[in-house]
Formats: structure tokens, sequence, C-alpha cells
């Protein structure tokens, strides 16, 4: 089982001196809230806050985009066929629990019993699947701070596409904590738990 990841801290928010002036200055590192969050800039940036805590994503380029859209094609058809429920991608604002701040994953999974977590502006609660596909500028940032919020929220299985390492990790939450069900390299069919039946081929989402 997974319950912490080791490594070196960056720092992934942007210095106050470097965001807009405003009449209210902006808060320190680890106080920011859901008003500081509004006021933040339309620029093209994806802004989260987690734990108070400002970071700053850059646009994701155009690989990323293609190999989530891909992913999201196939998931939201495997869903829509069996009616199991919906499947978004972003932009679209999850609000997980104790979490003020809205946060964007690439793609999520709401099961059809629980599509009561939809919200007018966000969805309300814990998805049950996440999936992130990792850039160059935010590799850690998925894979520690959005592990962890993830994994504390209570989503039950969690998806990490790496394009550099044409590779997909699926982990899967266990007493609390996401245990590695499985990683899948090219030539392989990554298969998941929360959609029973639904399998991909890395080579098909990975392609270049």
């Amino acid at each position: 089982m997974i319950g912490t990841l080791t490594g070196p801290r960056v720092q992934t928010w942007p210095q106050t001196d470097s965001l807009p002036p405003f009449h209210d200055p902006w808060p320190s590192a680890g106080r920011w809230t859901y008003e500081d969050w509004l006021r933040l800039p339309d620029d093209g940036f994806r802004y989260e806050v987690l734990n108070g805590e400002l970071h700053m994503v850059p646009p994701p380029n155009i690989r990323h985009q293609r190999l989530s859209f891909r992913l999201a094609v196939k998931m939201a058809n495997y869903v829509s066929s069996h009616q199991l429920g919906e499947v978004l991608e972003a932009p679209c604002g999850v609000r997980l629990p104790g979490q003020p701040v809205p946060v964007q994953p690439d793609i999520l999974f709401i099961r059809a019993e629980r599509l009561h977590i939809l919200g007018r502006e966000y969805v309300e609660g814990a998805p049950d699947l996440v999936v992130e596909v990792l850039s160059p500028h935010n590799w850690l940032y998925d894979r520690r701070e959005k592990f962890m919020a993830y994994q504390e929220a209570g989503v039950a299985e969690y998806w990490i596409v790496d394009p550099r390492a044409a590779t997909i990790e699926i982990f899967v939450l266990e007493e609390g904590l996401f245990t590695l069900l499985g990683q899948f390299g090219r030539g392989e069919t990554a298969r998941s738990r929360v959609l029973a039946g639904f399998e991909v081929s890395i080579g098909d989402i990975l392609t270049d």
C-alpha cells in the first residue's frame, strides 16, 4: 500500500509578487481560500488550491490533449453504452471533501447511482475514478499533492498516464490507501476495477 510519497519538495505555486496587484494583498502560502482563488486572473493557466497552498499549472501541450481526448472518448463510449454513469473531462471543477477550492482532473467518472454529486458549477464530492495525464511541468504535483488529495478524498481509482514513459498506472483504494493495481506499457492492456470490463490498449492511447 502507498500512504505517503517521498522525494524532493519543489515549489509549484507562483510567488505572490508575480501575481497581478489587487487592493487586498495575496495570502501567504498555506492560507489561500476560495475567495482568494476567485480573484485569480483568467490567463490560460490552471490555478488550484490544495490544503491552502496555491499551485499553478501551465496550459497543457498538444500531445497531452490528444492523449487525454483519446482516453476520454473510449471511457465515455463504454460508460454510455452500458449506462454506468457519466464521464467528464477538463475543464471541470471537482470540489473534494474538505477542499473548498475545486481541482480539475483531466478525466473523471461518476457512477450512475452517485450522479447527485453533480452540482450547478462543480462536482461536489469525490469521483469514483480520476485520470491525470502527466505533463513535463506538473508531473510531481500529480504524483504527490494530487495523489494524496484523491486518496484522502476517497477516490476509488486513480489512473496516472505518463506519456514519456509510455505507461498507465492504476491505483485502487484499499483500506483508505492507494494500492498499485498495475503498471501497463506498450503491448499491454490496462483494465479498470471500478469500471468492470473497461480496458484500453496502451498503444492505442499513447500513440504519437
